[in-house]
């Protein structure tokens, strides 16, 4: 293959086959191949209607759903980028992204960013509105989108042209455009694959949004590749019930899709003491089956109280998973053992937009939860001087768009990528320790990897978010948005989950913040990493008034 749109097209003699299900008008609809392939044909007939050409950029701000692959596949297959946005993101975010990958045409569900597009360009790009009604400038998806087409083409063209620019997350700024070019992303493919196999019978609910890449390339691409049914969950407050009715074999997320379950489990069982030891007492116990630790069973917890907790537990999930694989931010570990203890098959892997995504996974068999597990196939890594972990292969992108001075900007002369991310090489397995740029250096020289404590202190309820500061300071401050609490009790609360952390790493002070950190507030991304800068810079008067006088 040298396409996207070949992941449709091979299909296209089993045009009965289930490829997506999605909840409309109140019901569950299937789409087989022919529907698809017709619904890509009109999708081409619009784009060809306005004059686009191979290279010119197309945006897509969609909810996922058929309508957002009919659209991606079309513009592939008339050799178009496509620019994936986030629905959700804040309209500033969203105008920047537009303006900067200068796109001729913008399919979006709202219009939010239109006065910031009115206030940036001098020309606006054609705007379909796919819900509600259109008004000038827009129009209507009913009004553009042709009624009928001929079957879809494709165009001839190198596998190394380019298919799509993501931009990244801008924690620490404004986004860049990730170049990644049809091989980048079908190389990647390969490998997922060969480390954990999808098939044609599997089931996979998407719930990451598709403009995040490991939703797009794992959750879509991929099963788009093997034939495999996706399932469009209706929202996060149904994944509950799209799980149990649907009963998926295979699902992929980010770690606050799994915090989010423990979380309900452990709401659930907070009003009853022996209720929740029983429930940790049985995912001990699995989890000391999964290590193999024999010594430490107790025949009571794993003959009788196990089945009782872990069997509920996996039909409430649909009672077919058999594969759920975490990636995009570090998996915290009692999550992970909790989980995989109530024989929930979790594997973390890891990778980042430039990487197409997927740099590693854990395997079945050989999965270690504390490890975001071996590389993929054709993916070699190694470690520099300061222990970063650096990727080369088939599926590390071409540059950054539009980045004309450092056009590869992490990549060196050899083809190598700078991560970024501080890791450990055990068995050529991958054990992240941190981020290099969030490391926070005391005044006294002390090194922390903020993440590490963040991670723990989030461990006790009452927090709900939480950033640590501290650079060239002589002591921690722990921002945190938290319920209705003193500070001193959080201080308290904060250091009681940290006491196992070196003395340096404990919090002196707590600045609790008025309002939750968002999208809407600009304070997170849209695949809910918080911005550390922006975070920093909001509540700076504060910060300022703790460390003064010091």
């Amino acid at each position: 293959m040298h396409n996207l749109a070949q992941l449709l097209h091979q299909w296209q003699h089993q045009p009965q086959r289930v490829l997506y299900r999605q909840y409309v008008n109140h019901a569950w609809h299937n789409y087989d191949v022919a529907a698809l392939i017709a619904l890509v044909a009109r999708w081409q007939a619009g784009f060809s209607a306005t004059g686009m050409q191979p290279g010119e950029r197309v945006a897509i701000c969609m909810k996922n759903g058929v309508q957002w692959a009919a659209a991606d596949l079309a513009a592939h297959g008339l050799g178009l980028v496509v620019v994936p946005l986030y629905v959700d993101d804040n309209a500033d975010n969203l105008g920047w992204c537009i303006q900067d990958s200068g796109v001729r045409l913008l399919v979006a569900d709202h219009l939010r960013f239109l006065p910031v597009l009115q206030h940036t360009l001098a020309q606006l790009p054609l705007i379909v509105l796919t819900r509600g009604v259109a008004t000038s400038p827009a129009v209507g998806l009913d009004d553009w989108l042709p009624m009928a087409a001929e079957d879809f083409s494709i165009v001839v063209q190198s596998a190394d042209a380019l298919a799509t620019i993501v931009y990244t997350s801008g924690t620490m700024g404004r986004p860049k455009g990730v170049m990644l070019s049809h091989s980048n992303i079908l190389t990647n493919i390969a490998g997922i694959i060969d480390a954990y196999p999808v098939y044609e019978t599997d089931c996979l609910l998407s719930v990451l949004p598709l403009s995040h890449m490991f939703e797009r390339t794992a959750g879509y691409y991929l099963p788009l590749y093997a034939g495999a049914l996706v399932i469009y969950c209706r929202g996060i407050n149904e994944l509950a019930q799209d799980m149990l009715e649907q009963r998926p074999t295979v699902i992929m997320g980010v770690p606050r899709l799994f915090e989010r379950i423990l979380k309900r489990i452990d709401e659930r069982l907070a009003s009853s003491p022996i209720k929740r030891w029983i429930f940790h007492q049985a995912a001990k116990s699995g989890w000391r089956r999964f290590k193999d630790e024999m010594r430490f069973y107790d025949p009571l917890v794993l003959k009788t109280i196990y089945p009782k907790i872990a069997q509920p537990l996996a039909e409430r999930l649909g009672g077919r998973l058999r594969e759920a694989v975490v990636g995009g931010a570090a998996l915290d570990q009692r999550v992970a053992e909790t989980l995989i203890g109530l024989s929930i098959p979790l594997l973390q892997g890891y990778g980042l937009t430039e990487a197409s995504p997927v740099v590693s996974v854990n395997r079945v068999g050989r999965n270690d939860p504390a490890s975001v597990g071996e590389p993929l196939r054709d993916v070699e890594i190694k470690l520099n001087e300061f222990s970063e972990l650096m990727v080369r292969g088939p599926g590390v992108m071409s540059g950054y768009w539009g980045d004309t001075e450092t056009a590869q900007g992490p990549i060196d002369a050899e083809g190598w990528l700078n991560t970024g991310d501080i890791v450990e090489l055990q068995e050529n397995r991958i054990y992240i320790r941190g981020r290099s740029k969030n490391i926070l250096v005391l005044s006294n020289g002390e090194k922390i990897a903020p993440e590490d404590i963040e991670r723990a202190i989030m461990h006790d309820a009452v927090f709900e978010q939480v950033m640590v500061v501290g650079e060239a300071k002589p002591y921690l401050t722990l921002l945190a948005v938290a319920k209705d609490i003193d500070e001193q009790t959080l201080l308290r609360r904060a250091n009681q989950q940290i006491k196992h952390l070196p003395r340096w790493a404990r919090i002196r002070r707590v600045i609790l913040t008025e309002q939750p950190w968002g999208l809407e507030n600009g304070l997170m991304t849209p695949t809910l990493k918080i911005k550390r800068n922006a975070v920093y810079e909001r509540y700076l008067p504060q910060i300022e008034a703790v460390y003064r006088g010091l």
